[in-house]
């Protein structure tokens, strides 16, 4: 009898922590929200002196910030009308040698990618924000970019949508 109790709160006190909608598992707190919006972030990074243009990379990001979104809330997905609005643009793409090696060429590269992000909250206002986010990956200067670039944008991208999720919504 005891163990059928035991495995019947285990069942339901998950359900009753994050059934009520504002507290969840992530540590995120949506309030009275109920849908989220993440407008196009458009890559403006390309038009700085020394940036690399990169296609794709504004609906990737843009792509990524909702997945996360929609998989750490109970939030709906919405193209307007969001109770959440996320927008902003992709300011920085840049490759960067870190160290040298003895014959001056680079011994490791540095990718960094920023984001400008405004956020609003409908339902909550003094929680709205613009801020820049930004993230970094390193790699061998004897690789390509070309070589790493799926695995350096996972690393940068879950990065900085973990902090923009962080900074708006993980009250703690």
């Amino acid at each position: 009898m005891k163990k059928h109790i035991s495995i019947v709160v285990l069942l339901v006190l998950p359900l009753l922590f994050n059934g009520c909608g504002i507290y969840n598992f992530s540590g995120a707190s949506t309030g009275t929200a109920e849908s989220f919006q993440v407008n196009f972030f458009q890559n403006y990074a390309d038009q700085s002196p020394g940036s690399t243009i990169e296609p794709q990379l504004d609906r990737d990001f843009t792509n990524s910030l909702q997945d996360l979104i929609a998989n750490l809330t109970s939030l709906s997905l919405t193209s307007n009308g969001g109770d959440l609005v996320y927008e902003g643009e992709i300011v920085e793409y840049r490759v960067s040698p870190m160290s040298a090696s003895a014959n001056q060429t680079a011994a490791q590269n540095r990718l960094t990618i920023s984001v400008n992000v405004r956020f609003y909250n409908t339902t909550k206002e003094d929680s709205d924000f613009e801020r820049r986010f930004s993230f970094f990956f390193d790699f061998p200067g004897t690789q390509l970019l070309e070589n790493v670039k799926g695995e350096a944008h996972e690393v940068i991208f879950e990065r900085i949508t973990q902090d923009i999720f962080n900074a708006s919504l993980a009250d703690w």
